[in-house]
């Protein structure tokens, strides 16, 4: 019998680890609102333990919101992952918006709906370089409205991706959303899967791929920020790759 047989299964270290996997990271942007949180509830609960309790949820919950759970984006080029945790409200031929510039062109649309209850940090759809950041103030409709994509405030990033197509990307806020953190600036080089932004607190993200790509998902679809893969992009033309 090897002396590993006798190792001990569970140590502090490896606990740990466990812990780490288990729980996700917090994205940097709900830090004020966990601390606020918890500074209201060592408030609350001097006046009665019940009260304490309920601001403990609170600080819980803040937490939770902000999550940032580890994803494994494929390894494979010409497709365009999900920028968002959700469900795929519609696939459609639109125009992308006005202020990333490329005309009026129809693109295909896949609009992922996020509630309250999913993960609201959003994920960049492709590698490539973030070539245009337009915010649009707007308003604050229910973002499962087929108007929203228009009328909502809304922050769109233009990627060229590594093949050399062009992939939009746009954080549209909600009824109860206010307000759109984007982390990507013009210039940028970027990564498939990584966290570019947020919206608070429920919202909708379209993800603008090219006319001709194949989407491998349907209405009403959960998607995975980072992991699922909403399309294949055109293969390039011969002339485009020289």
């Amino acid at each position: 019998m090897s002396s590993d047989d006798h190792a001990p299964t569970s140590t502090p270290a490896h606990l740990a680890r466990l812990a780490r996997d288990t729980v996700p990271p917090m994205h940097p942007a709900g830090r004020p609102f966990v601390l606020g949180a918890a500074a209201l509830t060592l408030l609350l609960r001097r006046r009665s333990r019940i009260a304490g309790l309920a601001g403990g949820l609170l600080t819980a919950w803040c937490a939770w919101f902000f999550r940032e759970p580890r994803r494994v984006t494929p390894d494979r080029g010409g497709i365009a992952v999900a920028p968002a945790d959700g469900t795929v409200s519609r696939v459609e031929s639109a125009t992308p918006p006005p202020e990333l510039g490329l005309g009026a062109t129809p693109m295909t649309r896949v609009s992922v709906f996020l509630t309250v209850f999913d993960v609201h940090v959003q994920r960049l759809p492709v590698t490539g370089e973030a070539t245009t950041v337009a915010y649009r103030p707007g308003r604050f409709l229910s973002a499962d409205l087929d108007k929203a994509s228009e009328d909502n405030e809304r922050n769109s990033v233009l990627l060229r991706a590594e093949s050399g197509h062009d992939v939009a990307v746009v954080q549209i806020a909600g009824l109860v959303a206010r307000r759109i953190v984007c982390s990507v600036n013009e210039g940028d080089k970027v990564l498939a899967g990584h966290t570019y932004g947020l919206i608070r607190f429920g919202s909708r993200v379209d993800l603008y791929v090219p006319a001709g790509s194949r989407i491998l998902v349907e209405s009403g679809q959960r998607t995975i920020g980072g992991e699922t893969v909403l399309a294949e992009l055109p293969v390039p033309r011969v002339s485009e790759r020289a």
